[in-house]
């Protein structure tokens, strides 16, 4: 029904045909690519519904390579906060390839509020997960939406989402 084709065009990966997509006042659309990868990087965290990690690198390398790309500084102590909130602070020295698809997602959730954007844009973030790492996640990115004022865009089918998230659409 087009929720992962919204939320490529909110965070910038899909070019808008008609209207305006404005984040912190800039309209993206406006930004060349350089600008826009830049701008990504600064001000969205992204969770796609495949995680994108890099199976050879491990849990904190990966973590690490975002910052970095964004041209941002790499803080360690970050990501080891980040990951304990998920419950995977132990998995951080373990290569992608040797995790379960939900400690992947949760990786790949952890990367999306490392750098505490005002965007983060989720495609289905708790679906691989159990019910206590559904919490988990969701409690993480409700939490981290309001530390940092930012916006909060999950497309899912996960009922159990129903309840902790205040405004709903349903497309």
């Amino acid at each position: 029904s087009g929720k992962t084709t919204l939320l490529h065009l909110l965070g910038g990966l899909l070019k808008n045909q008609q209207g305006t997509i404005e984040v912190n006042g800039i309209s993206i659309s406006t930004l060349s690519e350089g600008e826009l990868d830049r701008f990504r990087g600064k001000h969205y965290g992204f969770i796609f519904q495949r995680n994108h990690l890099l199976a050879a690198l491990t849990v904190e390398q990966n973590l690490l390579m975002a910052p970095y790309l964004a041209g941002l500084n790499q803080n360690k102590n970050r990501v080891e906060e980040v990951l304990v909130q998920l419950g995977i602070a132990d998995k951080k020295k373990k290569r992608i390839q040797e995790l379960s698809l939900g400690q992947a997602q949760r990786v790949a959730i952890a990367r999306a509020v490392l750098n505490k954007p005002s965007v983060i844009l989720a495609d289905e973030p708790t679906s691989a997960l159990d019910d206590r790492s559904c919490d988990r996640v969701s409690e993480l990115l409700i939490s981290v939406a309001k530390q940092n004022q930012a916006t909060l865009i999950i497309a899912t089918h996960d009922q159990r989402l129903k309840n902790r998230i205040h405004n709903l659409i349903q497309l």
